[in-house]
């Protein structure tokens, strides 16, 4: 295998979330600077999904005009557009209009909702892409999309974000009795640490390594030493020759090898081997472990962590971002297929997500909270949860890839399917009913 080709994958599956994982990394610093508030997230929230209409476009018409898409020229025209969209943010993330006399950040929502269209399009576009490489080099694409989380969120911690320092107050009280001195009582007050580099250089960056993400890709279609890598297409001298036919719309390995030589397909779909059980079976699992890893969980995790303190909200965060990287890395080494291996991650990774739910119910005052296991044992929860699920995902991208070029267009549907359920099930209880408490990083008074 071609290490440049590995590392080309790897920078391609970078791009694909890169830019909504970095903006939500960017919030602690954009919040306090526009109108919005802390609402900004709920709004994002929707307008993420609003964005599922690009993968729903793509999805339908390879179901009902197979090849009819140019897949290639849809990932130019969506990388092109996310690297525009994020040097246009660089510019006016603050900007307001006035909507209905009161003051918007209607180009930063817009600006969002191009960048979220982009991601998840990406989706239904990105892995069908890498089906034209051999299968190694789809793990190595999955790397690539957990750095796509790992990344912002290391740059955002060397930027500063979120840093809070306790700083004590002091109050006078009692001064309206009939006490000479009056008390003192002494309160820690959250203090946010100014910024190492603004946020319109850490825009820049996203732009860039959308722009990185664009290169990989233009060399992973014309790079003659990965052009060898591309088992399903003819190549002289590293250069593709065009056919009389028209390309492929269904790519499917000449041979399955982990179904014996002469067994009847057990079902119509990809090569046939699984039933149509085990498929809804997979399908069902890929559902769930990307609702439960993708929204559910993100979306309390601020209430999971922050009552053991800010320190512990920044563990889980990056560590948990640089488990998704290293279950690819060990996918790749130890590719266990077992479809009983599968469920049984998906009930520990759901058991762990159990756990850190509870914890966030349980917010401003979880278990242990006074307690410095508290805060180690949801930093390990946090990292087991994203490392059991995401190798789960990987492992499912695996199986699908060798069922074909539309397993992994229906792959990158479910995908953005189980996402869309899990933000439609939290955002009233987040947003709406304000389930959740918050804990004070600096004050959290448990009995």
């Amino acid at each position: 295998m071609s290490l440049l080709t590995h590392l080309l994958a790897c920078l391609f599956g970078m791009g694909s979330w890169v830019s909504i994982n970095g903006l939500w990394v960017e919030l602690p610093l954009i919040v306090p600077q526009i109108p919005e508030a802390w609402y900004l997230p709920s709004y994002l929230s929707v307008i993420i999904q609003m964005a599922n209409i690009g993968p729903l476009f793509v999805t339908l018409m390879h179901r009902f005009r197979p090849g009819a898409l140019n897949e290639t020229a849809v990932i130019y025209v969506i990388i092109g557009l996310g690297t525009v969209a994020t040097f246009l943010l660089g510019f006016f993330w603050k900007e307001t209009v006035v909507v209905a006399g009161v003051a918007r950040s209607v180009p930063l929502l817009v600006l969002t909702f191009f960048l979220a269209a982009v991601d998840c399009t990406s989706s239904v576009t990105f892995l069908p892409f890498m089906m034209r490489l051999k299968s190694q080099y789809l793990t190595t694409y999955y790397i690539g999309e957990g750095v796509s989380g790992l990344l912002p969120s290391l740059v955002a911690l060397i930027q500063g974000v979120g840093l809070v320092h306790c700083i004590n107050s002091t109050q006078s009280v009692n001064y309206t009795l009939n006490i000479p001195n009056g008390s003192v009582t002494s309160d820690l007050q959250a203090q946010y640490q100014p910024a190492n580099f603004s946020t319109e250089v850490f825009f820049f960056f996203l732009s860039a390594m959308m722009l990185v993400c664009l290169g990989a890709f233009l060399l992973l279609n014309y790079h003659p030493s990965v052009a060898r890598e591309q088992p399903n297409s003819k190549y002289t001298n590293g250069v593709k020759q065009k056919t009389k036919n028209r390309e492929l719309v269904e790519q499917k390995p000449m041979m399955d090898p982990y179904r014996p030589e002469n067994q009847k397909p057990r079902s119509s779909f990809g090569t046939g081997s699984y039933s149509w059980m085990e498929v809804f079976y997979i399908f069902g699992i890929l559902a769930w472990v990307n609702a439960l890893s993708n929204t559910v969980l993100p979306s309390v995790q601020s209430y999971s962590c922050m009552p053991y303190g800010n320190n512990a909200y920044h563990l889980s965060a990056s560590l948990a971002a640089l488990s998704n990287p290293l279950a690819c890395f060990i996918a790749m080494f130890l590719p266990i297929r077992s479809l009983l291996f599968m469920g049984a991650l998906t009930v520990i990774g759901t058991g762990v997500g159990v756990y850190i739910m509870i914890m966030a119910v349980l917010s401003p005052c979880p278990l242990l909270v006074n307690d410095t296991s508290g805060g180690v044992i949801i930093v390990l929860a946090w990292v087991l949860f994203i490392l059991t699920l995401s190798y789960v995902k990987v492992i499912i991208g695996v199986i699908l890839r060798d069922e074909g070029h539309s397993a992994l267009v229906w792959c990158g549907a479910v995908v953005q399917l189980g996402s869309l359920l899990g933000a439609v099930t939290m955002f009233p209880l987040v947003s709406v009913y304000d389930y959740f408490s918050s804990g004070d990083p600096c004050n959290t008074k448990c009995s």
